[in-house]
């Protein structure tokens, strides 16, 4: 995603917009909301079918060899319908991981299934101790006779961790940290999900007892891979911020604009003025913040990482300002369950801490700039 976006974007944007607008609008996301899977399988196939959960898979596994901004793209336009698919996690995480990790055996495994939906992914990060540190990793992995792994720990917040075919991990063993491969339903893990603020994306807690794995990568990979893979998945989450964030600005002006109150429409008033300039801000400096990011990984610039917190911490930030400052727009009606207000809100409160909050990505910033020393691991 670039300030000018090209032909071929635009095309992706209305493309992806039109579809969501058709099969993932309101009474589809609260229909989901009911299901265990949290997502219809058949808008999910649908959407698979367009080819977009492969734009930045290569064309040699049967993706489309696009990059960050194209991905982002998508993001964002989920993030505008607040549309229930399992593109975050499979996409967005489990892709952008497996790519990252430069092993040709597991791309040609994972990689062909996943570019086409028939499969999905999901990505477990943290762990009960909720650091979102790769460094404080405690799940264990052991080496058994023949190369075989087992794995015994717990990951939770795993965004569609119950739904998903294929979970990839960090786990600890002998000689420092290592990133694996499980496969659902395999011996010794149990998935349990989870009850959160966000009604309209599922997470799962996923515990592990000499469950087998397969490597993926090189034997002590894992940090480096995540450090490669986590400012991607960064700028994607802040993509669906900045576009929750436009669908939240334009319904509060277009609410101010036709509500009436007093023989005037409440937009005329100088406190709801303010507030929707407020919120206008708010989403110019994110969309800013976010293009930026994007531009930084496209182009591997050297200040990519620190682009990527950046959006994080402040995309995330201003989506929930301005998701409170609608509420406040629509007056009463935006705190009933009937509204959609308390929807995005709700994704908001999730998206600010879902892979680390604020303080995480400004810790991080301080870091890089040499104003803090990291952390020890525990």
């Amino acid at each position: 995603m670039v300030a000018e976006l090209t032909a071929d974007q635009r095309s992706l944007r209305e493309l992806t917009r039109k579809f969501l607008a058709r099969r993932a609008d309101e009474p589809v996301v609260r229909a989901a909301m009911e299901t265990p899977a949290g997502f219809d399988e058949g808008v999910w196939r649908e959407f698979a079918e367009l080819g977009l959960c492969g734009l930045a898979v290569p064309a040699r596994y049967g993706g489309a060899n696009c990059g960050p901004a194209e991905v982002a793209i998508v993001m964002r336009e989920l993030g505008r319908a607040l549309a229930p698919l399992p593109f975050f996690s499979s996409v967005a995480l489990a892709q952008t991981v497996v790519l990252q990790s430069d092993d040709a055996a597991a791309s040609d495994r994972l990689l062909p299934d996943l570019a086409t939906g028939r499969r999905r992914a999901a990505v477990g990060l943290v762990e009960p101790s909720w650091r979102w540190d790769p460094t404080t990793v405690r799940t264990a992995a052991t080496e058994h006779d023949g190369g075989q792994w087992r794995l015994s720990g717990t990951k939770t917040f795993v965004v569609d961790g119950t739904t998903a075919d294929v979970i990839l991990l960090a786990a600890r063993h002998s000689t420092g940290v290592g990133l694996f491969e499980v496969e659902a339903g395999a011996p010794g893990m149990s998935r349990t999900a989870l009850t959160t603020i966000d009604q309209t994306r599922r997470v799962a807690r996923i515990d592990m007892t000499e469950t087998p794995a397969r490597q993926v990568g090189a034997s002590n990979a894992a940090i480096d891979v995540l450090d490669r893979a986590l400012p991607l998945a960064y700028i994607y989450l802040a993509a669906e911020s900045v576009g929750g964030t436009e669908c939240v600005l334009t319904r509060a002006v277009d609410y101010a604009r036709t509500r009436t109150q007093f023989g005037r429409p409440i937009g005329s008033f100088q406190a709801i003025k303010h507030k929707c300039a407020d919120m206008h801000v708010d989403y110019e400096t994110a969309r800013s913040t976010l293009e930026h990011a994007v531009s930084s990984a496209a182009g591997a610039a050297d200040d990519a990482a620190t682009s990527a917190s950046i959006a994080a911490a402040f995309c995330h930030h201003a989506f929930l300002r301005c998701a409170a400052e609608n509420i406040q727009v629509h007056g009463g009606i935006g705190f009933t369950w009937e509204h959609h207000a308390h929807l995005y809100y709700k994704r908001a409160q999730a998206n600010s801490v879902l892979l680390g909050d604020d303080a995480h990505h400004r810790r991080f910033l301080a870091i890089s700039l040499g104003l803090a020393e990291p952390q020890p691991s525990r």
